[in-house]
């Protein structure tokens, strides 16, 4: 098991600048404050569609995630996080607003990552352990495949009912579980 020295935030579709959506920019300057440790955030290419056969080689080839690497991943980030660990080994992944269908949106089903089945061991086997951050009110996902995700890669689940698709400005939970999982 090697030690987590950085993390790569992988957010969910969309356009415009990544560190002024959400909490990503807050988190990605958090994480920078940890001694030792690093995060990486960039805006992805392929941003709106979220093709899985673009931003997976991106991970590798641009941000360079690997076997020390905290994949922290949102809506479909997540998907990509999941994705990536099916084929790579990473240190852990935190999975924000995860889901495993397309839910009948054609923009989903045009990214890939439902294409084929998920290979869940395969993912289990290449990290030392996954987070869950669900909300039970989350707009887009149904509770139950934010359970599914959890419970088939035996993550540590951290259920809410009032965070709805974790589109907030900060999210000082995130940074919590990744200062405890960089100390173990």
């Amino acid at each position: 098991m090697l030690k987590a020295t950085k993390a790569v935030i992988i957010p969910g579709n969309g356009s415009g600048d990544v560190t002024r959506s959400n909490w990503y920019g807050w988190a990605n300057t958090k994480l920078n404050d940890i001694p030792g440790f690093s995060s990486v955030l960039k805006n992805m290419p392929d941003p709106v569609t979220a093709r899985r056969s673009i931003w997976l080689p991106f991970m590798k080839d641009n941000l360079k995630v690997d076997a020390e690497t905290i994949i922290i991943g949102h809506s479909s980030g997540a998907c990509a996080a999941v994705r990536y660990a099916e084929e790579n080994k990473v240190a852990g992944i935190i999975l924000v607003g995860a889901y495993t269908s397309d839910l009948g949106d054609s923009t989903e089903a045009a990214s890939g990552y439902f294409a084929d089945p998920w290979r869940w061991e395969l993912a289990k086997a290449n990290v030392d352990w996954v987070v869950l951050f669900g909300s039970t009110d989350d707009p887009f996902l149904p509770w139950s495949e934010q359970e599914t995700v959890a419970t088939s890669l035996g993550a540590e689940l951290h259920k809410y009912t009032d965070k709805g698709h974790f589109m907030d400005r900060t999210f000082p939970e995130l940074i919590k579980v990744v200062q405890e999982k960089i100390k173990e």
